[in-house]
C-alpha cells in the first residue's frame, strides 16, 4: 500500500504539490495511467500481467516518484514479497 496505492488504486493521496499547475495536470497523468495499468480497487477488470516482472526489474515506481517519495523504497526483500504476491494472484507472464 504504501509503494503502490498512490498511483495504482483509488485510495490516492495527494500531495501538497497536485493542486498547483502544471504540476498537478502531471500528477493526475500519472496516476490516471497507473490505474490503467494496475488498479488495486478494481479486481474485477483485467488488468497488467507483467506486474510482477515490472516489480522485480525495478521498473515501478518510477524514479522521479523515489526522488519525491523515498519513504515508498522497497527492500529486496519486500520486492521480491510483492513480485510474490503479484505472481499468486495471476498478475505475472
Amino acid at each position: 500500500m504504501r509503494a503502490c496505492f498512490d498511483c495504482h488504486s483509488n485510495e490516492t493521496v495527494w500531495p501538497w504539490y497536485s493542486t498547483i499547475a502544471p504540476m498537478s495536470w502531471l500528477v493526475q497523468r500519472d496516476a490516471d495511467e497507473g490505474r490503467e495499468e494496475l488498479n488495486f480497487s478494481e479486481w474485477h477488470r483485467d488488468q497488467d500481467n507483467d506486474a510482477a516482472e515490472t516489480v522485480l526489474d525495478r521498473s515501478m515506481p518510477p524514479r522521479q516518484y523515489l526522488l519525491l517519495h523515498p519513504e515508498v523504497r522497497l527492500s529486496d526483500e519486500q520486492l521480491a514479497t510483492l513480485a510474490a504476491g503479484l505472481a499468486l494472484i495471476g498478475y505475472d507472464d
